[in-house]
């Protein structure tokens, strides 16, 4: 189901680091963010798919490109946020250590950051984690504990209070949203005649800070989310306005194992509310084939995580309209576990 489009009429505060147009200050910060967060990540370009899809002009396929994300350092999206978040520490919190939850890719990137930083991490993570992802994090130099997936989002807040380190929360603050919503910013001054953006979507901290700045400068972009079938709490959430959450046994069914959040974030949930356009969802089948297309046809490796919001295009389950410009689509990741990856060249996924 849509949401109402949300154009240059918007400028309500929409909450905990949003950005209001003309609220210089709010501005500078996420402008801040970026200039913070630029030394460890690269600035990815945008990567034309081998395929094309429905909509564009005089009938033609509108162009759909990848936000290669995927080829990031650590390969994800999610030092940006973690980055940002780290760097922001004052001192003598950074002293007493930071922990967070993931299932791979933050937990890899608040490790780097905190190395960067000389600051020991934890980082806890589901035991049903891809083990390509548990030993990446190991490798940064953090300690991973395994829990059960019902554990995961519980168990740091209790090591956070036997020890004093503090929780980098993945999605549900401000400064990790910002540092991700450099990616809007950097995608608006990369493709200028952009129509829409299609965001993977968990816990909302990419798509809140991805909406916040592309509709500060845009209002008139698309901001699309994109999640499983399996765990569409997000977009039920959209439906009917209320935050919606999933049992943990229910999400943790998909295979895009980065997109297994129980529920939006209360902070990135205010953003989406007011700022996303539409969440819509993708089958495995549509993950599948969205991963085998690039493998194939553009030695484009992407994680399942990383491919739902291609597949949102290339399978119609988002149709632009007739006329639209360039679309672009966040690969937010690409750590596949070798054996996925195996089974997608072959057609076995």
């Amino acid at each position: 189901m849509g949401h109402e489009h949300i154009g240059p009429g918007w400028s309500e505060d929409v909450g905990t680091f949003g950005i209001t147009p003309g609220d210089g200050r709010r501005d500078r910060e996420r402008r801040d963010a970026h200039r913070r967060a630029g030394p460890p990540y690269a600035r990815t370009a945008p990567r034309r798919a081998s395929e094309r899809h429905p909509g564009g002009s005089a009938g033609q396929p509108a162009d759909l490109l990848l936000k290669a994300e995927h080829l990031q350092v650590l390969g994800s999206f999610k030092l940006r946020g973690a980055y940002n978040a780290v760097a922001l520490l004052p001192k003598d919190v950074r002293a007493r250590g930071v922990i967070t939850f993931s299932s791979g890719n933050h937990g890899k990137a608040v490790a780097h950051a905190a190395a960067l930083h000389g600051v020991k991490a934890t980082v806890v993570m589901p035991d049903t984690a891809p083990g390509v992802k548990i030993d990446g994090v190991r490798a940064l130099g953090a300690t991973v504990e395994l829990v059960p997936p019902k554990r995961r989002d519980v168990h740091p807040y209790e090591l956070a209070e036997r020890t004093g380190a503090h929780v980098v929360h993945p999605f549900d603050t401000r400064d990790v949203s910002a540092g991700q919503g450099t990616v809007g910013l950097e995608i608006l001054r990369q493709v200028p005649t952009v129509s829409a953006v299609l965001v993977p979507v968990s816990g909302g901290g990419l798509i809140s800070g991805v909406a916040v700045a592309v509709k500060a400068l845009r209002p008139d972009v698309a901001v699309i989310g994109v999640e499983p079938e399996l765990a569409a709490d997000a977009a039920q959430s959209l439906a009917e306005g209320e935050r919606a959450v999933w049992p943990a046994e229910r999400v943790y069914r998909t295979r895009a194992d980065g997109l297994r959040a129980t529920s939006l974030g209360k902070l990135p949930w205010a953003h989406v509310r007011r700022l996303v356009n539409d969440i819509v969802t993708v089958s495995e089948d549509d993950i599948g084939q969205a991963l085998h297309c690039p493998a194939r046809h553009g030695k484009q490796f992407v994680e399942p995580s990383g491919a739902v919001a291609p597949a949102a295009l290339l399978r119609g389950r988002h149709v632009p309209p007739a006329g639209a410009g360039p679309v672009v689509c966040v690969a937010s990741g690409g750590n596949a576990d070798p054996a996925m990856t195996a089974a997608v060249l072959t057609g076995t996924f």
